[in-house]
């Protein structure tokens, strides 16, 4: 959990960073779950679990509509893998960075944005056994696969600045289907979908 921990503290530190000077900042934590093509060839499909997302988009510029955001989005459990030498557990987790359009209608009841930009995938394989080095130790085997990001949410603001967030994510993933060089899913892309609870930082909103 180390990554993931660093790329939490990441978004926490960009929520903070944005607060610091945007007009308009929104900070979520959202619940959803993936879907992937159906499986084939023996492989698995990745669709389906349980994924908790941390992000947050500031709108700095045009007038507070256009800005950037980041989140990053692991599978709550790990998901069974099997193999001809037992079952393992493994992990997508989905992050990405984005430029990012969005604003506020209906006398700011009603919010939305649309982003595109980068990100990755990380698959983890839970081995049972422990690799050590000069940063910790983990019991996992991971594999990064770089990815093009599009999303686009709905925010509605049910009491002040607070908001119920739905939303869907498209990541083009490349080679998502290899791990230390073997095929073991197929390569395909995912969609996320999700339901945020967050809220929006700005003076006079």
């Amino acid at each position: 959990m180390r990554k993931l921990l660093i790329s939490f503290v990441f978004v926490a530190l960009f929520t903070f960073a944005a607060r610091l000077h945007a007009q308009e900042f929104d900070g979520a934590l959202g619940f959803g779950t993936v879907k992937a093509p159906a499986g084939s060839n023996g492989f698995p499909s990745e669709s389906g679990g349980l994924y908790i997302s941390f992000n947050g988009n500031a709108r700095l510029w045009m007038h507070h509509h256009l800005g950037f955001g980041g989140e990053v989005a692991p599978r709550l459990r790990q998901a069974p893998y099997s193999t001809s030498f037992g079952t393992l557990g493994y992990r997508p987790i989905f992050y990405d960075f984005n430029a990012v359009y969005g604003g506020t209608w209906m006398k700011k009841k009603i919010g939305g944005d649309i982003m595109a930009g980068i990100g990755g995938q990380d698959n983890r394989f839970y081995t049972g056994s422990y690799n050590c080095n000069f940063t910790g130790c983990t019991n996992y085997e991971s594999a990064n696969h770089f990815a093009w990001h599009f999303g686009a949410d709905v925010r509605l603001y049910v009491y002040g600045h607070a908001f119920i967030r739905p939303e869907a994510h498209y990541y083009v993933v490349h080679n998502s289907g290899e791990f230390s060089g073997f095929q073991v899913f197929n390569n395909t892309n995912a969609s996320r979908y999700a339901i945020s609870i967050g809220y929006t930082f700005a003076p006079g909103f």
